[in-house]
């Protein structure tokens, strides 16, 4: 299961952006989940609340936010979020897509909670 691996690199950016902001906690991650990304967002879940035991976002809420297949079609120029994953274009039927969204996996933002002393010695 790749997700493990996932989240310790995510983890790792976690700790390295809550260092940079002299933050005490982590309480909320936010990422985002392409539909294409190769990546299951339950098992993701799983392997978060089990790695970040003892990190500084053990408390941390994870957010996973699901990004559609987004197409572009080449014959008639519309652009298309799609629920099912197939690249036909719902407009003519072409099959000359090109995959404009959906395959990546981001961390998209972070909410930390920071000591006010730390801050002021900075």
């Amino acid at each position: 299961m790749h997700e493990f691996s996932i989240v310790q690199s995510l983890l790792g950016l976690i700790e390295k952006h809550a260092r940079e902001n002299r933050a005490s906690s982590v309480t909320k991650v936010v990422i985002q989940v392409g539909v294409l990304s190769g990546v299951e967002p339950h098992l993701l879940d799983i392997a978060f609340n089990t790695f970040k035991e003892g990190t500084i976002a053990s408390g941390a809420e994870l957010v996973i936010e699901v990004e559609p297949l987004r197409i572009l079609c080449l014959d008639c120029n519309g652009e298309f979020t799609k629920e099912e994953l197939s690249a036909v274009c719902p407009n003519c039927n072409s099959l000359n897509t090109k995959v404009t969204g959906g395959e990546d996996l981001f961390l998209k933002s972070m909410e930390m909670e920071c000591d006010e002393e730390a801050q002021d010695k900075a």
